[in-house]
């Protein structure tokens, strides 16, 4: 393993600020790890070789110049393929935007860039984003490199991979049912889930080229191989659209913790609804033994909303209400018989609990959207005392580590293994929804290796707005040796 290819970010900037490293350098460096390990996996689908080595050598020139323009200056980096980049292909999976090149960047990619970033090329993604899995019929099935039957989740796969296989130092991708964090979890890297509308997702597919609003639920952010360098890229992502930005600036709450001792930990590791597997609730309970003995104070958290009966009808007729816009007419009708046919679901296999309350959210009215948005802030609302008793909560993922390739259709018949039980797909959804559902902070931090050898990360979530605090707390758990990346033997 060369060691430039998994070395931090953070440390790659400080090598080049010194002069020990030149941006062409490094950008050669990993366009060659490309060239060697990328066939394996299949993660980064787009390259602009030849424009990321000229910006390369002009990021050296400004810098030798004393004209640094930002603090991702010179640093090359791929990107997910859902960010619009103008002039590169931006394609969100789908062939029938195979010859998308757009003029403008997403606001996303337009802070990188003004912070001095290089945009190597893009990461797979499954259609318009819409899976847990990474594959479609333009690039192809990307691979776990812990395990290339597995998968490395969706559908910021590519960018999970393509950090756990050495090929980039840091990732943007975007979240509505894990999408960041169940990456994160199946490859074993650092992966965060904002606070609400903390990052502008216009120029983001999902929704169609040119969309202007920003959705509800889905929120991008940083991924990485380290704590530091995920705070490091959400400054820089983070902060008002630029027509806001005339009335108001990003001030995040500083963290509020500066050692493990004394921090107050909530733990919600079970819940009736969504059981997980074996191995992983003993890492985790054995992760809370470890906290513990390092002073922590934690404690199972007790609050209503920790119940996935109360968080889940909300989080799918939301998710509904929100995706009918990109569904056909046949496909919405399919939804309104799942919806009407919902006592009788399970007799056709596993079902996951209120999954038919999706179907109802695709075709509800606007008045009936309005009363889930209002029990959702309520919620909102209620769960701030939850974050007086705790500083954190930690919970599962999903279910399980990476499952098995399965691209079988239709979607609602795959089934998933969740200790030696067959159950419902749509079942990794659960652990997620509630930092979703209340737009709350969620870092997903890798804490172990299976026996298998795959690794597994645990969801560490804040009150609304303290993002800093949970990315703190994942380092100190970087920092205590209770978490880290652990990179694949493909290095």
């Amino acid at each position: 393993m060369d060691p430039t290819h998994y070395r931090p970010a953070h440390e790659l900037l400080a090598d080049l600020e010194a002069g020990r490293l030149t941006s062409e350098r490094l950008t050669e460096q990993l366009l060659a790890r490309i060239d060697q390990h990328n066939s394996a996996i299949n993660a980064v689908v787009t390259l602009d070789k030849a424009a990321a080595l000229e910006r390369a050598r002009a990021a050296d020139r400004q810098r030798a110049a004393g004209e640094a323009t930002g603090a991702l200056h010179g640093l090359p980096l791929t990107l997910k393929d859902t960010w619009e980049v103008a002039g590169m292909a931006t394609t969100a999976g789908a062939p029938a935007l195979a010859g998308h090149r757009p003029d403008r960047h997403s606001d996303v990619a337009e802070r990188l860039e003004a912070a001095g970033a290089i945009i190597l090329g893009k990461t797979n993604v499954p259609l318009y984003a819409t899976d847990l899995q990474s594959y479609n019929k333009l690039f192809g099935v990307t691979r776990n490199p812990y395990d290339p039957e597995r998968t490395p989740g969706g559908s910021s796969g590519g960018a999970a991979a393509a950090l756990a296989g050495g090929l980039t130092p840091l990732e943007v991708g975007s979240d509505l049912a894990g999408s960041i964090r169940t990456p994160a979890h199946f490859c074993g890297v650092f992966g965060h889930k904002p606070s609400r509308d903390l990052v502008s997702m216009r120029g983001h597919i999902p929704g169609p080229p040119g969309t202007q609003s920003q959705p509800d639920l889905a929120e991008g952010g940083p991924m990485a191989r380290c704590s530091q360098d995920l705070e490091l890229l959400l400054k820089v992502v983070a902060g008002p659209r630029p027509a806001d930005a005339r009335s108001w600036q990003l001030v995040m709450e500083p963290a509020q913790l500066d050692r493990l001792e004394q921090t107050r930990v909530g733990l919600w590791l079970d819940d009736p609804l969504c059981g997980i597997d074996a191995e992983l609730s003993e890492g985790y309970r054995a992760l809370g033994r470890q906290l513990e003995a390092q002073g922590a104070l934690v404690a199972n958290a007790q609050h209503r909303l920790l119940n996935l009966e109360h968080i889940l009808p909300a989080y799918f007729n939301l998710l509904g209400s929100l995706l009918s816009a990109s569904l056909t007419p046949p496909q919405r009708r399919q939804m309104k018989w799942i919806a009407r046919l919902d006592k009788w679901l399970h007799l056709f296999g596993p079902v996951t609990p209120f999954i038919a309350e999706y179907g109802r959210g695709v075709n509800q009215a606007a008045h009936q959207r309005a009363v889930w948005n209002e029990v959702r802030e309520k919620m909102r609302s209620e769960i701030e005392p939850l974050f007086e008793e705790f500083d954190v909560l930690l919970t599962p993922v999903t279910p399980t580590t990476a499952i098995r390739h399965d691209h079988s259709q239709p979607v609602f018949k795959r089934r998933i293994l969740v200790a030696g039980q067959p159950r419902a797909y749509m079942d990794q959804f659960c652990w997620i929804a509630l930092a979703t559902l209340l737009g709350l902070p969620a870092t997903s931090v890798p804490v172990g290796l299976t026996d298998d050898g795959l690794p597994y990360n645990v969801q560490v979530i804040g009150a609304p707005g303290r993002d800093l605090t949970t990315i703190r707390f994942a380092e100190l758990l970087e920092r205590a040796g209770l978490a880290g990346f652990q990179p694949p033997s493909m290095a």
